[in-house]
């Protein structure tokens, strides 16, 4: 009975782990819970988006500081899990900066959108007729008085004096009716209208710390939300209560929702909206500000623009709401994400943005399979001028070693980048370094008059132990690379350690197994090396 082997289960086991998670690139038809286990590719090889951020702590404590920046990573990791994106990659860079990297992404649009929006939801009430005509005036006297803080607007201030009144000599006497900021406005039927081609300077100046304090303590300016039909028309300007009635804490979840074409509310008819529901606390706050609050308006206002402002008819128990505003489906959704995930610890703001295109990803797959294959072949001609029929044998075991390097990125969902291939072609080089070695102990034994299997066995006796110093030190390299490192440097560390391991068996186990099963015989008197 033969004796059972060790060796030869263990490359049976490498050869069927190998071929398993590689199968899904050669045969794209397998079953599903076979064919999922596909090789992921990088930003630099598929293509796709890379946003740099930088986490604004600046109104945040030292102690609050430290963390809001880790905390951020999380709440944008899910939101971009619940995105869709394959494979992420989210890194701190430094105290503050946050690299983000979307491969195979395609709404850029959409996705930074997504990443960078800080969800403050908050729900406040709409002022009432006679105290927004009041905060009005008040602004206007305001920056009446300091209109020197405002250039823009005293340029306009200037142009309305000049136009009523062309003799330049009566241009400091002559007083508009209203005040300069109320030249951009007028009252519409509900709230204020802003004049199309006068949003732009009116969200500046919401924006604006200066304008801020010009408007009256307790009360805040804020704009609807624009959509497909309001892109391009006047917007309303809502003069809100700034007190706070319930907020993000206080929401459980959203979900998307779609209206009935049925529907008798012309805001979700047959369209998408979002549906909340409060936490327990938040569905008592939200009760009792109905209750106390009839026909008034409370706004759903989240990042500073009202998307929706509904009277309030009756007192509402349970803790549930609607969120509309002319959404399109990918609007809704990715609100719903966003808020779902919470709100940010601190403001972000973009540093840079850059879009890899597709065209850019081939052509790194195609220089770094080149690199790869010109590595490859080299080192394949080399061993099998230099070492005959071992050296033939080293290079068929080394197209298993590149095999199992890709197999173990696919099985443990690790992404392939460029780096990672520079990893793939200094492991082939390490790989036949490894039978260099111990190739030539071989020699050095059938100098000595040795027979082939004495030869190969003290051989590896001899090699072995350098053989494992060597890949053990840059073992502890790569771990070091990992850890330190960043995105690339981790991707080269990862396929450069698998390749070690790889190697050191493919070195020490496959390759004497072939040589001692077929190679040498019982009788053999050379050894083609």
């Amino acid at each position: 009975m033969k004796k059972f082997s060790w060796r030869g289960l263990s490359i049976v086991i490498f050869i069927c782990v190998t071929a398993f998670y590689l199968a899904p690139l050669a045969f794209p038809n397998l079953p599903e819970w076979w064919g999922k286990n596909k090789l992921k590719l990088g930003l630099d090889l598929r293509g796709g988006m890379q946003i740099l951020l930088e986490v604004d702590t600046s109104e945040l404590s030292d102690a609050d500081a430290r963390g809001a920046v880790d905390q951020n990573i999380k709440i944008i990791r899910e939101r971009i899990d619940q995105f869709g994106v394959a494979e992420p990659s989210i890194q701190k860079l430094g105290d503050k900066r946050i690299m983000v990297q979307l491969p195979g992404v395609t709404n850029f649009e959409a996705a930074e959108k997504l990443i960078k929006q800080t969800a403050m939801l908050e729900f406040k009430l709409v002022a009432e007729a006679e105290d927004s005509k009041k905060v009005m005036e008040l602004i206007d006297a305001n920056i009446t008085n300091n209109l020197a803080l405002f250039p823009k607007l005293a340029e306009l201030d200037k142009k309305d004096r000049k136009l009523l009144a062309p003799d330049s000599t009566k241009a400091d006497s002559v007083k508009t009716e209203s005040g300069v900021f109320s030249t951009l406005i007028r009252p519409g039927e509900r709230d204020y209208e802003i004049q199309f081609d006068s949003i732009r300077m009116v969200q500046d100046l919401l924006a604006d710390s200066l304008f801020k304090k010009a408007v009256p303590m307790g009360f805040q300016l804020a704009m609807e939300k624009a959509d497909a039909q309001t892109a391009k028309a006047d917007r309303r300007l809502v003069v809100l209560h700034s007190n706070v009635e319930l907020s993000g804490s206080d929401l459980a979840k959203a979900k998307v929702d779609f209206g009935s074409s049925t529907s008798t509310d012309p805001r979700i008819a047959n369209k998408p909206y979002i549906s909340i529901e409060m936490k327990r606390d938040g569905a008592k706050k939200f009760e009792k500000v109905t209750g106390d609050n009839m026909n008034r308006r409370l706004a759903i206002v989240l990042d500073g623009i009202v998307y929706s402002d509904p009277n309030i008819n009756d007192k509402i128990s349970g803790g549930r709401a609607q969120i509309t505003g002319s959404f399109t489906t990918s609007e809704a959704t990715e609100l719903a994400i966003v808020l779902n995930t919470g709100n940010l610890v601190a403001p972000i703001k973009p540093i840079s943005t850059s879009i890899i295109g597709a065209t850019l990803g081939t052509d790194s797959v195609r220089s770094g399979s080149t690199a790869g294959l010109i590595g490859l072949i080299a080192v394949v001609l080399f061993m099998l001028i230099y070492y005959k029929l071992s050296g033939f044998i080293a290079d068929f075991v080394l197209v298993f070693n590149v095999g199992f390097i890709l197999a173990i990125l696919t099985a443990f969902g690790a992404t392939l980048t460029l780096p990672g291939i520079a990893g793939i072609i200094l492991t082939i080089g390490m790989a036949v370094d490894a039978n260099v070695l111990i190739f030539e102990r071989v020699r050095e034994e059938l100098d000595l008059g040795k027979t082939p299997r004495s030869a190969v066995d003290s051989g590896y006796k001899r090699a072995v132990v350098t053989v494992w110093d060597a890949n053990l030190t840059t073992l502890i390299a790569a771990a070091v690379l990992y850890q330190f490192g960043s995105g690339p440097i981790r991707g080269f560390a990862v396929t450069l350690a698998i390749g070690i391991v790889g190697s050191m068996f493919c070195a020490i186990v496959f390759v004497r197994s072939i040589l001692e099963t077929f190679v040498i015989t019982g009788t053999s008197k050379k050894l083609s090396i």
